[in-house]
C-alpha cells in the first residue's frame, strides 16, 4: 500500500463527471492533493482529500516549463514521500514521473484496481459513462482492461 496516493485534477475531474469519485476513498486511505490541482478541479474537493503543498517551489516551477501546473504541483508534492503513487493520466505528466522514478497510475488503471478487489462490481458500465464525457479511450485500450479484470 502506498504512503500516501496523490491525484492530478484529471482523475478526480473524470469521477466526479460521472459520480464515481467515491472510489477514491473506498480504495486508498491517504488521498492528497495540491491547491493547484484544487483549483483546476474547479469546486470543493470531498472532505476526505487532504490538500497539501509542495513545499518546493522552485523545483516545482521547473516542472511547469513542461507539464501544467497542476501536474507539476502533484509530482513535486510527491518527491517528499518515501512510496507515494501518483494519479496521472497526461502522457507528458506521466513521461516526466517515469524520468523521476515515481510509480504512477491514471483513472482506468485506478477502475481496473477497483474492479480486482471488488469495491465496483463491473467496469464496462463505469467505462460507458466515462466515454460520454471528453475523456478519450481507445476501444483497444477498452478490449484490453476490459479482458484483463474478465469482463
Amino acid at each position: 500500500m502506498p504512503e500516501v496516493v496523490i491525484s492530478d485534477a484529471s482523475c478526480l475531474i473524470i469521477l466526479d463527471k460521472i459520480n464515481r469519485i467515491e472510489i477514491l476513498s473506498d480504495l486508498y486511505q491517504n488521498v492528497t492533493t495540491t491547491p493547484e490541482v484544487a483549483k483546476e478541479f474547479g469546486k470543493l474537493l470531498p472532505s476526505w482529500i487532504t490538500l497539501k503543498e509542495s513545499p518546493d517551489k522552485n523545483y516545482q516551477k521547473v516542472l511547469e516549463m513542461s507539464i501544467d501546473p497542476g501536474e507539476a504541483s502533484a509530482i513535486a508534492l510527491s518527491l517528499n514521500y518515501t512510496d507515494p503513487l501518483l494519479l496521472l493520466d497526461d502522457l507528458k505528466a506521466r513521461k516526466m514521473a517515469k524520468k523521476l522514478g515515481l510509480v504512477f497510475t491514471g483513472t482506468l488503471g485506478v477502475l481496473v484496481k477497483a474492479r480486482k478487489l471488488g469495491v465496483i462490481k463491473e467496469l464496462r458500465p463505469i467505462i460507458d459513462l466515462i466515454r460520454n464525457t471528453d475523456f478519450r479511450i481507445s476501444d483497444l485500450l477498452v478490449e484490453e482492461i476490459l479482458k484483463e479484470v474478465g469482463e
